[in-house]
């Protein structure tokens, strides 16, 4: 339950919530692809908990979120069977290199005069491709899925830090849960371990975006960007030593 709630925390403010729950069921003996499978499911209620928090930073995005979610939705359910079918081994090597990547491009600075009211900025379908292709990754692999969204997004749609990060959690959120349904259907869920982690996370991810609405988006871009780069090299080192 504690590192479900690190999870959620972690999750809803910088998009690493696996960096703390799936070393955690590694930890209690849970092979790796029943601690993946495990991980998403007990995420879903990460999201949850950041979405139900960041409702004021969702108001005025219902035409993005109408547009993107399905898009979510059928990426995650994609990534999930994938996982099912194919080993998750095939993308050790390009991952590192794709977090560390997105890591960076959130320390790219804003510019305030891009920032206008969301309803302007329409999805393209640049965008939308892009949320499909992390989608599946986020039901496939999951290793910082919301670097990679919150990357995108903060590029794309040039809107303020919290408001990205609460559509960034709305959308992994579906993505996650289209996953945690192929793996609840056919997938070796640990439900023992998915109630307490699934409990903490839903505490802490309601926690997250009441730290990302009251702390400067600058110096939360440097924690994640820091946290995410940390992540990237330690990735790396594991796939080509």
């Amino acid at each position: 339950m504690l590192a479900g709630f690190g999870a959620g925390l972690s999750g809803s403010v910088a998009g690493l919530a696996s960096l703390v729950s799936y070393p955690a069921l590694l930890a209690i003996g849970l092979p790796p692809v029943s601690a993946n499978v495990s991980n998403t499911v007990a995420l879903v209620f990460s999201s949850v908990g950041s979405v139900w928090g960041s409702r004021p930073e969702l108001i005025g995005q219902r035409a993005r979120a109408r547009h993107l979610g399905p898009i979510a939705v059928a990426g995650g359910l994609a990534g999930g069977l994938l996982l099912l079918e194919t080993p998750s081994g095939a993308f050790a090597l390009v991952v590192p290199w794709l977090i560390g990547l997105a890591s960076l491009t959130i320390l790219i600075p804003r510019n305030p005069a891009r920032l206008v009211p969301t309803e302007v900025h329409r999805p393209t379908w640049k965008l939308s491709a892009g949320v499909f292709l992390v989608a599946v990754y986020g039901g496939y692999f999951g290793a910082a899925a919301g670097v990679l969204l919150l990357a995108l997004l903060l590029v794309a749609t040039a809107e303020p830090f919290a408001r990205g990060n609460a559509m960034r959690n709305l959308l992994v959120g579906l993505a996650n849960a289209m996953a945690a349904v192929a793996f609840v259907a056919i997938g070796p869920v640990r439900w023992s371990a998915v109630i307490p982690l699934a409990a903490g996370c839903l505490l802490g991810g309601r926690l997250g975006p009441i730290i990302v609405r009251r702390v400067p988006g600058a110096p939360l871009r440097a924690v994640i960007a820091c946290a995410g780069l940390g992540l990237a090299v330690h990735l790396g080192l594991d796939a080509y030593r």
